[in-house]
């Protein structure tokens, strides 16, 4: 059960290290001019490496079950894992969401999380770029199937384990540069559904797009490894 444990503790941390940057001191933060798109792309890189120095030894530092998918497709873990990582994720996301609804809401004035609250993931009319659905589905599935390529080949026999993290890490902080205008950047089902489950609406109701397309770009990455990158022996 630790390497599960580690999981949800894994993606409560990124949700709230990643999300609550973009809530509280992103882009339209109050006073000073937040840290903007840089700044959030770091968070969100910086948690995944921290969590992956931290929990990897116990439990490979998924946080994402895009990943664990992948893994499982790649042959390297079970189902019987494969199904726990994936709950303790979904739950440490909600988790991870549920801490930072109790900061946000303990701000004077606060009326609500508003549409695609929490840093939830969106597209369309109303968020961020106002891209399509199309765009939406392709940012996401390129983007995690590149970001699967990284973590496979960097923690491959071949890779170097010792700075996998930090390569894993600022892999996801170039992702984010490019994502967030279009999505707000998931490339993880966890991290949507965690801030989606509170904000309802919107960010509930387009939340398969979040799910189905990093599952199928993670897949793909697995299978582009395995088939076409992996170096044999």
């Amino acid at each position: 059960m630790k390497k599960y444990f580690a999981e949800g503790i894994g993606t409560c941390c990124l949700v709230l290290f990643g999300c609550g940057a973009a809530v509280i001191s992103g882009i339209a933060a109050t006073g000073p001019a937040g840290i903007g798109l840089l700044g959030i792309s770091l968070a969100f890189g910086l948690a995944v490496v921290a969590m992956a120095y931290a929990i990897g030894p116990v439990s490979g530092c998924h946080i994402n079950p895009a990943i664990s998918i992948a893994m499982w497709v790649a042959g390297k873990m079970t189902v019987q894992d494969l199904a726990g990582y994936v709950v303790a994720q979904l739950l440490g996301a909600v988790a991870g969401a549920g801490l930072l609804y109790l900061v946000v809401s303990g701000k004077e004035g606060f009326t609500g999380i508003g549409e695609w609250g929490l840093g939830a993931n969106g597209w369309g009319e109303g968020y961020l770029g106002h891209y399509h659905t199309l765009a939406a589905f392709i940012t996401e599935t390129v983007l995690t199937a590149i970001f699967l390529i990284v973590i496979l080949a960097t923690t491959s026999a071949q890779g170097n384990s010792t700075m996998a993290g930090l390569a894993i890490g600022i892999t996801l902080v170039l992702i984010h540069l490019v994502a967030i205008p279009v999505t707000g950047t998931s490339v993880n089902p966890a991290r949507s559904f965690g801030p989606a489950l509170f904000a309802g609406g919107k960010a509930l109701s387009q939340l398969w797009l979040f799910v189905a397309a990093p599952v199928l770009g993670g897949i793909i990455g697995a299978l582009v490894w395995k088939n076409l990158l992996q170096p044999r022996n």
